[in-house]
């Protein structure tokens, strides 16, 4: 199993990014996937959720309007397009599949948001 998550990096206030998150080695298609993230000193929180189907979404209000996850079922691929960055969104950002009792992470990826 492996979830590898990439397009983190460094980006001004204001701006954009993409990550994607590549699993392998389970049925994507059937599991549940999170972005959490987790900033120096910070517990690890919920950034997005989406269910199996893609019928569910879910956001804190911290994230609400500015994050868009998605998900390709054909490509095994689950996305985040975060916009309007804060400097506060300065974090590692985790995927996570969920499936009953199995539970699959990745390593993370650096989002740096500054000027």
């Amino acid at each position: 199993v492996q979830l590898v998550e990439s397009g983190g990096g460094l980006v001004q206030p204001g701006g954009s990014l993409r990550l994607s998150c590549a699993a392998s080695g389970f049925t994507f298609k059937n599991y549940l996937m999170r972005w959490y993230r987790q900033a120096p000193g910070k517990e690890r929180e919920l950034v997005a959720g989406i269910s199996s189907g893609m019928s569910i979404t879910v956001y804190p209000d911290s994230v609400k309007g500015r994050f868009t996850i998605s998900r390709d079922n054909a490509k095994n691929t689950l996305y985040l397009q975060m916009s309007s960055l804060k400097i506060e969104d300065t974090a590692v950002y985790y995927c996570s599949a969920t499936y009953g009792r199995a539970s699959y992470w990745g390593q993370g990826t650096q989002v740096t948001v500054s000027s």
